[in-house]
């Protein structure tokens, strides 16, 4: 199994601290199946500004280092940028990675709204041969408001991808129901950890997958799974049309 979403290099934002929190990552890691994931440390964020180079870098070592201490994981490279107006001008400069080195691309939307600028720069991604997934929209106060912000975003061509603490309710009950009802929309297309450390900020993998099995089916658990085999290949994914969310529904009214 792949985790597309992780912040396992050591030292270089609010993930892992040490080498010994990058082991006890990986090592936690494996224990829930997972097999490759995917370092992906913020990037242009207002703290933390983590350039393709130096994350590539910073992934070979880890690797050796996981191959020394014989934790059968592999990490592969990618980053989480937050999304900012001159992002297309530092994807032609490079220093914009995306992720394992495909044509998918890691959009992180601020926590409190959408930018107005927001569909028109991911059409700009677009344009460069890029698919931009924004990650954790459930976490994201404009898409709590109104989901069809992100409906409108989706149909237009983006991705997306809930973290997998979102769907075990991690984050709150709001947050676990709008997850869910993201994923009944067809408005998600990836379940992965977004782990920071092995203590509070956990990979929470083994469960979202029970918790999406149980409400959705086996064929969901496959759906998430395969997507991000593809993603990591730079290989086509699956999409099913998305819909709206029904407002009474949205609103807990059941």
């Amino acid at each position: 199994m792949i985790d597309i979403h992780s912040h396992i290099l050591p030292g270089i934002d609010d993930g892992a601290q040490t080498v010994e929190d990058s082991i006890n990552m990986a090592k936690l890691a494996v224990e829930e199946g997972i097999t490759k994931i995917i370092a992906t440390p913020h990037h242009q964020n207002g703290k933390y500004n983590n350039k393709k180079h130096d994350i590539i870098s910073r992934v070979s070592d880890l690797n050796q280092i996981l191959q020394n201490e014989k934790i059968p994981l592999e990490v592969l490279p990618g980053q989480e940028t937050r999304i900012y107006g001159e992002m297309t001008d530092d994807i032609d400069k490079g220093e914009i990675l995306p992720l394992n080195h495909t044509n998918y691309l890691f959009i992180e939307l601020p926590s409190g709204h959408i930018p107005r600028y927001t569909e028109q720069l991911l059409f700009d991604i677009q344009l460069k041969g890029f698919t931009p997934i924004i990650v954790h929209p459930e976490r994201n106060s404009g898409v709590m408001e109104n989901p069809d912000k992100l409906l409108h975003l989706v149909k237009k061509g983006a991705l997306t991808q809930v973290t997998a603490g979102s769907v075990t309710g991690y984050f709150g009950k709001k947050i676990q129901r709008l997850s869910k009802q993201l994923i009944e929309a067809n408005m998600t297309h990836f379940i992965s950890s977004d782990a920071h450390n092995v203590t509070n900020r956990s990979f929470h993998i083994r469960e979202s997958i029970a918790e999406v099995n149980k409400e959705f089916g086996s064929q969901a658990v496959y759906y998430f799974q395969e997507n991000a085999e593809l993603v990591a290949k730079g290989q086509t994914i699956y999409k099913s049309e998305p819909s709206s969310i029904k407002r009474k529904k949205f609103l807990g009214i059941f």
